[in-house]
């Protein structure tokens, strides 16, 4: 699965890049020359500036994560959305800008860093997702009673037996 996305990685950069120069012709064409051009320069100059910022507010954070003993893991993650949207709004181009822009706002923000999060917890575990981004929070419903039956003659001494009720759930974040 992994080489299927890295094979299309190139098709998609030539389509972002197609799409990049309909959209500046198309600015061009409403806006002017001058106006085109200083949109782009400040856009990319403000996506510098925040790349710079983004870089040493994470920095901050995952340090005082570090000293307090926390997991640095939600830092972390809300750092690498800064700054993947940060270097989205330096690049030069509308769509990226525009991209940027929505990761470096708080709703889009929080929702690339869940995804970020849920990526990550499905590529090393929940074990180690808990270690890195703190305790995972649970959502219990009361299911049916599980009868443990002992076998007439065991093999093995039996584990520890579940006394009372026995609810299911699932892992929610």
């Amino acid at each position: 699965m992994r080489r299927r996305g890295l094979a299309l990685l190139p098709l998609a950069v030539s389509v972002l890049a197609f799409a990049e120069i309909v959209v500046f012709l198309s600015v061009l064409h409403a806006l002017g020359g001058a106006w085109t051009l200083a949109l782009l320069a400040v856009s990319s100059l403000a996506g510098m500036v925040l790349l710079r910022r983004e870089g040493v507010r994470g920095w901050r954070a995952f340090r005082a994560a570090a000293e307090e003993g926390r997991p640095p893991g939600g830092q972390v993650t809300s750092s690498l959305v800064g700054l993947g949207g940060a270097l989205l709004l330096a690049m030069p181009g509308f769509i990226t800008g525009v991209l940027g822009l929505l990761l470096l706002l708080p709703p889009g923000r929080q929702l690339a860093r869940h995804r970020l999060e849920r990526y990550t917890e499905k590529q090393m575990g929940a074990a180690v997702a808990g270690d890195l981004f703190g305790p995972r929070f649970v959502r219990a419903r009361r299911g049916e009673p599980v009868v443990v039956v002992q076998p007439e003659e065991p093999v093995r001494p039996p584990a520890a037996q579940i006394e009372g009720e026995v609810i299911e759930g699932e892992v929610l974040r």
